[in-house]
């Protein structure tokens, strides 16, 4: 497909020229999202909590301290995060600080940080594509990347959260998995995965499926063995360090929700049995199987009978806080359960994906290309097939299928050019072209053209889900003395980020209690709001009139406290305080 100069120069130069066209996606990002930048538009809950986990840790907060003191003050809660991503959002706030002052400081990492990780994806995806479809394929997959709606958001500006940071992991997991030579992919794998479950949990499936290839690889081909070694040791000693380094006070106790002695314990005793086999390695096939068997029993049932209590959920929320919030969660529910023009757009790359790495597998038969394929194969499937579990898998499905549209695209496209038939040359072209994009066809179909969309009521919500919580409509409330502010759960981190006022509680599961006493007072009496209120020392009241929380406590419990204050019920402890003009927000003085 490419020749001459420009076939020299895209395989000797690709790493520079991935990084420019890094550089550029950039900058592009960076002018088109400015006016969320300056407004520090943080969209995410995660966002603007771990914006206030650097700021405490620049404002002397302790480096293995991770409680969120004006959260549910005074005795705050403690985040199951590590500070590993905090290090690159507080190192640009630092080096910027000097040259534009400390709100632009903060306001410019936030919308810088995101876009560092895209660097390490664009470099993971390039070297697996051309090592399995072509040293020229590269561009192709950026391309093809940046066609991955759900992928592409996790790296937009002011998305500073954990989850940039482990799809890059995760691509360079494939990477290794994909590198002819095994020692140095298996280290890959194993730091990678090492990195990702320092950052946090949520990449925990693909650490195990990664791990579950490179031992069927190694069942297969007795020469897979330096891989699985090196990898073993990597993941262990990396899970230990990262441990070390990063994990909270918090986390020092046996808990399920991250990197503690629990996971600890199971990441070094699997690297121990997984480098024991790689050193190991017998001859006989069915040998390597029963010893991989025998090494897969002993973590699965030591971990049942040394961790029951981590054998269901990993958040050990109590029963009504998984009934009442963490089974409500929208990115927690399978991907068949989200409305059309949601599924639709996340589900569509990923079967293409798999589709592709099917259909270069079986290409790949009898060449040495083969395992390689088989394990992108397994690994993208997998992926999908974690859709049906939780839609959250969406970004990493995605961006495991680039290497498969990629070699579907480098299949059909020039076979399809050069057919006879002028019809087939652009129809058939047109048609590749939106399959193997489809992430990005689908998501504008969804967008311009009539189907599934939302009803009056849904846009009523999501109109006053994405106002109350921008600056402009919370600033004003500086204008009052700083005090605890009892709000709705999904607003308390906005709250806290953006006015200096704390707030009850944040949705997250170690925060547990208060999230049932936010919704217990907005369900329950006017006088057990009050109660509850008066516990947690809230002075200020303040509601999101259609916000999407808000319909839940309607729901749940007409003639509740907030039903009653939505249908504008007055109380005579309840002073409603002035906002400005057409604010979003109503805000009352709760009184003693």
């Amino acid at each position: 497909m490419v020749d001459g100069t420009v076939a020299r120069t895209l395989d000797r130069d690709w790493v520079r020229l991935s990084l420019i066209a890094w550089v550029g996606i950039a900058i592009y990002y960076v002018a088109q999202r400015w006016t969320g930048i300056h407004y520090l538009q943080l969209g995410d809950t995660d966002d603007n909590m771990r914006l206030m986990q650097v700021r405490a840790w620049l404002g002397g907060q302790g480096w293995y301290d991770l409680r969120q003191y004006r959260l549910n003050p005074p005795l705050g809660f403690d985040m199951h995060w590590s500070r590993l991503v905090d290090l690159p959002l507080a190192g640009l706030i630092v080096l910027l600080r000097p040259f534009v002052g400390p709100r632009e400081a903060e306001m410019l990492a936030c919308g810088i940080a995101p876009l560092l990780p895209l660097g390490i994806v664009m470099l993971g995806i390039g070297a697996t594509v051309r090592r399995l479809v072509s040293v020229y394929a590269w561009p192709l997959g950026i391309v093809l990347l940046l066609c991955c709606s759900a992928t592409m958001m996790m790296y937009m500006p002011e998305r500073i959260d954990h989850h940039g940071w482990q799809l890059a992991m995760l691509s360079l997991a494939v990477a290794g998995l994909s590198d002819p030579k095994s020692a140095r992919g298996g280290a890959i794998v194993g730091v990678a995965s090492a990195v990702s479950l320092t950052i946090g949990l949520e990449m925990l499936p693909y650490a195990a499926l990664a791990g579950s290839i490179l031992t069927l690889r190694w069942i297969w081909d007795r020469s897979e063995a330096p891989r699985l070694a090196i990898y073993a040791l990597c993941l262990g000693a990396g899970s230990g360090l990262g441990y070390a380094l990063f994990a909270s006070y918090a986390d020092a106790v046996l808990r399920c929700d991250a990197l503690t002695p629990v996971w600890l314990s199971v990441m070094v005793m699997a690297g121990a049995l997984l480098f024991a086999l790689g050193w190991a390695n017998p001859a006989n096939r069915w040998v390597r199987l029963g010893l991989a068997i025998a090494a897969g029993a002993i973590i699965v049932i030591g971990f049942a009978l040394v961790f029951p209590q981590c054998l269901g959920r990993p958040e050990q929320a109590s029963p009504e806080l998984q009934k009442n919030w963490l089974n409500m969660i929208r990115e927690a529910k399978p991907i068949y359960s989200h409305p059309f023009r949601v599924a639709f757009p996340v589900a569509a790359m990923p079967i293409v994906g798999v589709i592709g790495a099917a259909v270069a597998t079986w290409r790949a038969r009898g060449t040495e290309l083969r395992g390689a394929w088989a394990t992108v194969l397994l690994f993208v499937t997998g992926a999908a097939l974690l859709l049906l579990w939780q839609a959250r898998a969406g970004p990493a499905a995605q961006m495991l299928s680039v290497p498969g549209a990629v070699a579907l695209g480098w299949l059909l496209v020039p076979s399809l050019l050069g057919n006879r038939s002028a019809l087939v040359r652009v129809l058939g072209t047109v048609a590749a072209v939106v399959v193997i994009g489809s992430g990005l066809f689908a998501g504008l179909a969804i967008r311009f053209l009539p189907i599934d969309r939302p009803s009056k009521r849904v846009q009523i919500i999501d109109r006053a889900s994405g106002q109350c919580p921008t600056m402009t409509a919370l600033r004003p409330l500086d204008r009052y003395p700083a005090q605890t502010v009892f709000s709705f759960v999904d607003l308390g981190p906005r709250i806290i980020t953006i006015t200096h006022h704390d707030a009850v509680a944040g949705p997250y599961h170690r925060n547990g209690a208060a999230i049932l006493d936010v919704q217990h007072a907005f369900s329950g009496s006017p006088e057990n709001f009050r109660a509850i209120a008066k516990r947690h020392g809230a002075t200020l009241l303040l509601v999101c009139p259609n916000m999407a929380e808000s319909t839940i406590y309607r729901v749940r419990a007409p003639g509740g406290f907030y039903d009653q204050l939505a249908h504008r019920k007055t109380f005579d402890w309840l002073e409603e305080l002035p906002m400005p003009a057409k604010s979003p927000l109503r805000l009352w003085r709760i009184k003693d």
